[in-house]
């Protein structure tokens, strides 16, 4: 069931996002970036909206810059951090569930929410706080044909993650680990055994993964980060001020990606 939900996209073709009323307006050193929200994504268009409206943004930084791929700021530690310090890893203390769809999708300047890795984060829970604008750049048919083979393969390992969740699979790697502790060796292969097989069922059920013609359509005239697809959440788009996402995406940074200068944001929303 939550493969489902996360994994297997609903189907929307033929039907655009809704973009919200609100106005998020970023200043930053370089420029403005104006943005909306999408309110197929409720609960992340409220927690950016709460944060934006009580200033929180203000005196974070960009920092995590890639060439071609995105821009990514939010980071709380961000405010305060001297020069070389490591950045990213700073939260709020909660996460917001996945609300991930079909329509919307990693083309470029998209808003998006970052995350914890696949191997920690199987739901695919968002930071509470930090957020990327895509950048990213046009595809060919083989680039697409290449992330749907990794997309899928991607899904199959976190089919895997999902059943450990699970009271059964929790249950069966307990006793495993027991077992394997007590050097009952045999038995221990026997319950490895029935969790490989309860995995591989779990594998035969997701669904084989495609870009759809929306997708193929926008990656292969606009660009964007396609592997991204299903597994991070899409929640608004720029709107004005692509220009200076494409700048800030170009400075010089240091071997963590952090941009030699600091790049300060200040937000406001304009209802």
């Amino acid at each position: 069931m939550i493969i489902s939900k996360l994994l297997v996209f609903l189907s929307f073709l033929g039907h655009s996002q809704t973009l919200s009323k609100e106005t998020i307006v970023m200043q930053t050193t370089y420029g403005t970036i104006k943005m909306k929200l999408y309110e197929e994504t409720p609960l992340h268009k409220a927690n950016f909206l709460k944060l934006a409206r009580s200033k929180f943004y203000n005196k974070t930084l960009f920092h995590r810059v890639i060439g071609a791929f995105m821009i990514q700021g939010g980071d709380p530690l961000s405010k305060k951090a001297k020069a070389g310090d490591s950045l990213g890893h700073g939260d709020l203390g909660y996460t917001v569930p996945a609300e991930i769809n079909e329509k919307l999708i990693h083309k470029r300047g998209a808003l998006c929410a970052a995350r914890e890795s696949d191997a920690i984060n199987p739901l695919f829970a968002s930071s509470a706080s930090q957020f990327y604008i895509v950048v990213g750049k046009k595809r060919s048919m083989e680039d697409l044909k290449k992330y749907e083979d990794r997309i899928n393969k991607a899904s199959y390992a976190n089919a895997g993650r999902l059943f450990l969740l699970t009271d059964e699979g929790a249950a069966l790697k307990k006793l495993y680990n027991r077992l394997k502790e007590e050097q009952k060796l045999d038995s221990a292969d026997m319950v490895n055994a029935q969790i490989e097989a309860a995995i591989k069922t779990r594998n035969a059920a997701v669904k084989t993964y495609s870009f759809n013609p929306i997708q193929i359509e926008q990656y292969t005239s606009v660009g964007g980060t396609p592997h991204l697809d299903g597994t991070y959440t899409v929640f608004g788009e720029v709107i004005e001020g692509m220009e200076v996402v494409e700048f800030i995406s170009k400075v010089k940074t240091d071997k963590r990606d952090r941009p030699l200068e600091d790049i300060r944001i200040k937000v406001k929303v304009i209802d």
